[in-house]
Formats: C-alpha cells, structure tokens, sequence
C-alpha cells in the first residue's frame, strides 16, 4: 500500500536524476484567479513521465535488470524508461503506437531503447508489450498503473506544496492516471483543504466515464491531439486513487486545447503539447472554479510535434477570437470588394485572405460569394465585425 514515505524517498532517489521545475506566475491565463504553472514540459526529457519511470527501475533487483526491461508508451513514458535504463546499464525495449508523433520516437531511440512500433493506440503497444514481457522475461514497467511510479509522480505534489504553501487548487492532465493519483495522493494527504482536479480531452474520457459508472471504463477508442492522454482504459490501481483524491474529473475540447497551447506560447514563451495543456485549458475556459484561488496548472509535457504546430495554432487562434473565417453573399458587380473591405477597416479587422466564387446553387443568378479570413483582436471584436456586416446590408453565409 502506498504511504507518504514512499514518495519522499522517491524525492530523495530522484535528486540527481530530475529538474525540480519552479513554479512561474500566469496571471494572464485567467484574470479572476491566480494561476500558477508546473513547467513540466521543461524537464530533462520534456516529460514528468522520467520521475515514475526512473524511480521503478531504481527499485529492481539485479535478476531483474540482467534480464532488461519493457514499457510502452505514447512516447513520453518511453523516454523517461529509455534513460532511466541507459543510467543503470540495462537493456529497453519500448513498443509504441505507430501514430505516435515522430520527434517522441526519435528521441526515445537516441536514449538507447530500441523500438517496436504497434499498429493502433497506446492500448494496442500495451497488449504488444506484455506478450513479449512473458515471452523474453523482461520487466514491465507500466506507465500508471504502479506503486513506484505514481510515487515517482507524485514527488511533484511535494514539490509544489514547498514552493506555494498557500496553494488552494492544483488541475492535473489525466490520461491512465498515474501523475493524477500520485499528486493527488501526496496533496491530499499534507493538506486535505486543497483541491485537486483531473482533466482529460473530450475525445479519451476514459477516467471521467469510470467515476460516472462506478467502476473502470474501456472506451472503443480515443480521438484527441492530447496523444500523451489517448488512454482508452484507466488503471484500476490509478483509478481508486483518484476516485478516493480527486475533487472531479472535467473535460476539455480539441479547440479549447489549441487556445491553451496559443496562450502559453504568446503569453509564457512556452511550448506544451497537448497532454501538458489541458490543465491550462481547464482554468482558461473555468471548467473547474478557479476565481480568487491561488491555483496551479501542471504542465505535464512539452513533446509536441513541430509538424502539426502551425495547425495547433491557426486552430488556437481561431478558438481565441483572433481569426474570423466568414462568408458573404454579393451581387456580382463591381465595388462589391471594396464595400467589404471598408467594412472590415472600420472596425479594425485585418484582412489575411481573399477567395472569390461565383455560385451556381445560390437563387440570386447574378449573386457571387466572398470568402473573407480576417484577423481581429478577440470574440468581442468578432461580433462587432458581423453586427458591422449586418448592418451595411451583407448577407453573412
């Protein structure tokens, strides 16, 4: 059973292992309470996933490291067992979803692992590892769903509760659980007043949907940029934790992600993924009640792909206000642009792009239409631009 020795001695084996990340203010992020970040995504791997994995690995037997070790993994959890296994001299094998994003497959090959790519998600490399676990008899190291490593999770809870004693809420990214449980569990136990809130992507509720139904749900399948937390199936050890823990489990959107990971790289210089992001998400968007709290958001990783980034934020920028796509319907005469521009100019939007059609479908024969994307300050801005095109007699698509 777990106790709060545990997760100290993990601090203590993990000293020279770790980056004790410090806390950075966000007042920006949400104005109505003061929200604090755990810069997760700036440890030695990107990725709290190196506390868990380090910390199980220094708990093997010599039989046990002769024999090498397994794990799979979104890509996060296998970098952090890929250099806890290089500092102790013993083989790894990681299998990973083949979708996983590139840059997190690399980088675990470069810390010496060697890779076994599996068709399907994070469950699919799960079934994959533990078939050549009792064929070869190597080590699992499970990525939640273990005493040691939601011990070594949970030395962030400590961590943060020595740099903000006052801390009244802490929003943690969920996906199988581990970093939930194990900050929930060194929280709660210091200071059972705090508040402690899981967030997952709408599109992988899996823990959500088990505290709804009482028991572990296995989703069909799992949609959502958050790769690091497309976990159709929660631990059942992780589970109870943060069902005994947790004050709530809330989700957040895709676009509510991509605004989240917009705001920390404007507003903190920051790069998070999506899985680091969520939790910032949840307070930007008051999915959990953050006015007047001294809350911090656990940023829980920063391995994101660089190919989908510009995509993160057209889409971010979209959520936030600060791109309006719209339509407009014209007689197909001329000066009809220029009525549009001037529109635009006179209330301070930005024109990015133009695309002109002419429509057959339309019931106006001589009617066109204008595809307009704008840049604009935020949604306020939005709604004055369409009350602006309204009222200059524009018929918006």
């Amino acid at each position: 059973m777990l106790n709060l020795d545990d997760f100290y001695r993990a601090r203590y084996v993990l000293g020279k292992v770790i980056r004790r990340t410090d806390l950075i203010a966000a007042p920006k992020i949400n104005t109505e309470g003061g929200i604090f970040l755990k810069p997760e995504n700036l440890q030695v791997t990107g990725s709290f996933k190196l506390r868990g994995a380090c910390y199980k690995i220094s708990q093997l037997g010599d039989e046990e490291k002769a024999k090498g070790v397994i794990a799979c993994s979104a890509g996060n959890h296998a970098q952090g067992v890929a250099l806890g296994a290089a500092m102790h001299g013993i083989k790894s094998l990681i299998c990973l979803p083949e979708g996983a994003p590139i840059s997190k497959v690399e980088a675990t090959r470069k810390l010496g692992a060697e890779i076994c790519l599996v068709p399907g998600v994070y469950d699919d490399a799960y079934k994959k590892a533990l078939e050549l676990r009792d064929e070869f008899g190597y080590t699992f190291i499970h990525p939640f769903n273990d005493e040691h490593v939601i011990a070594g999770q949970g030395t962030i809870g400590l961590e943060l509760l020595e740099q903000l004693p006052d801390v009244e809420c802490v929003i943690v990214p969920v996906g199988g659980g581990g970093l939930a449980s194990g900050v929930a569990f060194a929280i709660k136990t210091l200071n059972p007043n705090i508040k402690v809130y899981g967030v997952q992507a709408s599109g992988a509720p899996s823990m959500l949907l088990s505290f709804e139904h009482k028991h572990v749900e296995c989703l069909p399948s799992v949609a959502t940029i958050a790769d690091g937390i497309a976990v159709k199936e929660p631990g059942e050890l992780t589970y109870q934790l943060c069902q005994k823990y947790l004050d709530g489990v809330v989700t957040v959107t895709e676009d509510e992600i991509c605004a989240a990971i917009l705001a920390l790289v404007e507003q903190q210089k920051m790069i998070a993924e999506g899985a680091g992001a969520v939790s910032v998400a949840a307070a930007m968007f008051n999915k959990v009640p953050v006015k007047g709290r001294k809350t911090v958001c656990i940023v829980s990783g920063g391995n994101i792909d660089v190919t989908i980034l510009s995509r993160v934020i057209n889409r971010g920028l979209s959520k936030s206000g600060r791109i309006f796509n719209f339509c407009v319907e014209l007689d197909d005469k001329p000066g009809q642009l220029l009525l549009v521009s001037q529109v635009a100019a006179s209330v301070g939007a930005n024109i990015i792009s133009v695309y002109h059609e002419r429509n057959d479908d339309t019931s106006n024969v001589t009617a066109c239409w204008l595809r307009v994307q704008v840049e604009t300050r935020n949604a306020d801005h939005v709604e004055e631009l369409k009350m602006a095109l309204e009222n200059a007699g524009l018929k918006l698509i």
